[in-house]
């Protein structure tokens, strides 16, 4: 791509790039990208010799929507063709009462080859350009409306590629522009200890989710591969440290597996994993995805670890599944069938 790629820069660098002899016009520049505009010709404060030459040298978008799918339940997924003929998949998910949540991708693919997810089958291409994530939020707030909250829990590692989102939070959340608040932020791992700790002591002061599935260290080295180099109870030290550090409560994630984590060994082993730690049970029955072999939880599976859970006093929220029928709910991007 020879054009600049405008949605991920400051004011300061929209000028600095473009070689802008008036300061004030990047500030311009970057207002109209943050409002949602789509074409140099919608910035009517700019003289038409600017916009003419705005559009010779730079995007406002570098990505395109290939396509849009719906789900009855209201989730929508979008499929984003990049500028080098990668794809990733965005999602708008709206809770109960009506909040829409973007969730956006932040590598094409994901190397961390998580057994029971869709996108842990694909491998990774490469990380996502700041632009890239924040043009993903814009596409959906294009298609959408204005959206409440951004999620970093779509396709990839965000800990692999936090410098793109740091930037991208910063654009997103830059009072001149979109001003979207960092407590509508949150930022989903499958457990990379080391960019627990340098979130924590670098910020930004955004909420943190941990995709945990079990406490049992046999069982998730064979769910999750990363913990053979990120062991559960170094992983937990570091839980402790952000939940402590930031002031904010962490989401423990858990998909359930029929016959794989349900059972009362596995609900004890994440009691014991919680105690002691600021956090939130978020349990998530198992997607399907045809090319895994797993299974969903029964209802009486799912019943028993909630009330398990919540006996001993564990902060516990069974997440409402959403977007099954287009493969846009958790463990499923990248199926498109």
């Amino acid at each position: 791509m020879n054009k600049i790629a405008l949605a991920g820069l400051l004011p300061d660098e929209i000028t600095e790039k473009l070689e802008l002899s008036q300061k004030f016009r990047g500030l311009q520049i970057f207002k109209w990208i943050g409002s949602g505009v789509t074409s140099f010709e919608s910035m009517t404060n700019l003289s038409k010799d600017i916009r003419s030459d705005l559009q010779q040298k730079a995007t406002l978008r570098s990505s395109s929507v290939s396509k849009v799918l719906k789900d009855p339940d209201g989730t929508i997924k979008l499929q984003i063709t990049l500028s080098d003929g990668g794809a990733v998949e965005t999602v708008l998910l709206t809770d109960k009462e009506g909040r829409k949540t973007a969730c956006v991708s932040c590598q094409v693919g994901c190397p961390m080859k998580c057994a029971f997810c869709m996108t842990g089958t694909l491998g990774v291409k490469r990380n996502l350009e700041p632009y890239e994530i924040v043009e993903q939020f814009l596409f959906l707030e294009q298609e959408c409306g204005k959206l409440d909250n951004i999620v970093f829990m779509g396709m990839g590692e965000p800990m692999l590629n936090l410098d793109s989102i740091r930037k991208a939070i910063a654009v997103l959340t830059d009072e001149r522009g979109r001003n979207l608040s960092a407590r509508r932020i949150t930022l989903s791992t499958c457990g990379v200890i080391k960019g627990i700790y340098d979130l924590a002591d670098n910020g930004p002061n955004i909420r943190l989710a941990v995709s945990l599935t079990t406490a049992d260290p046999d069982l998730r080295s064979e769910l999750m591969p990363v913990n053979l180099t990120n062991p559960l109870d170094k992983l937990r030290e570091a839980i402790k440290y952000y939940a402590e550090k930031s002031g904010k409560r962490v989401t423990l994630e858990a998909a359930l597996l029929h016959d794989k984590n349900t059972g009362s060994e596995s609900a004890e082993r994440m009691i014991q994993f919680t105690k002691g730690i600021d956090v939130n049970v978020n349990l998530i029955p198992w997607n399907p995805v045809s090319q895994l072999s797993f299974e969903e939880p029964t209802t009486q599976e799912v019943h028993f670890f909630v009330n398990k859970l919540e006996r001993a006093g564990v902060n516990v929220t069974l997440r409402t599944r959403r977007g099954r029928k287009i493969g846009g709910a958790c463990g499923q991007l990248g199926k498109t069938e």
